[in-house]
């Protein structure tokens, strides 16, 4: 039986993250959750990610700036970005360079599962 794909989650706000990671879980995914993009970079579950979903505004590390962390390290993996602020160029920015998604929080779930869908076809390739 294959292992089910790890989503990860990076935000700062810890309600966010907690309900993102039991909506996975509810869902059927694997998924763990990190604080911030730091512990998510320093983490055994950072090469086992199939999808990420990262909080746009955060301290230290953005979502996007973490997004183009992974990619200049030869680790491209599936990002879909989420903000309680969007904002139209970063989400120009962000989805020219390769995110998969930007939603704006609260997000509908399946407006999410679109997006993971969409990421883990291109983590396979597709």
């Amino acid at each position: 039986m294959p292992k089910k794909p790890l989503i990860s989650i990076v935000d700062d706000d810890d309600l966010v993250r907690e309900a993102t990671k039991g909506l996975m879980k509810s869902l059927g995914f694997t998924a763990e959750a990190f604080p911030s993009a730091a512990d998510f970079l320093t983490s055994h579950h950072l090469r086992r990610t199939a999808c990420l979903i990262a909080d746009v505004n955060m301290p230290g590390m953005t979502g996007p700036q973490l997004h183009d962390r992974l990619m200049a390290l030869g680790n491209a993996i599936p990002t879909i970005l989420i903000t309680a602020y969007p904002d139209d160029g970063i989400r120009a920015r962000a989805l020219s360079a390769g995110v998969i998604c930007y939603l704006t929080k609260p997000f509908d779930e399946d407006d999410l599962l679109v997006c993971i869908r969409a990421a883990l076809v291109r983590r396979e390739g597709g």
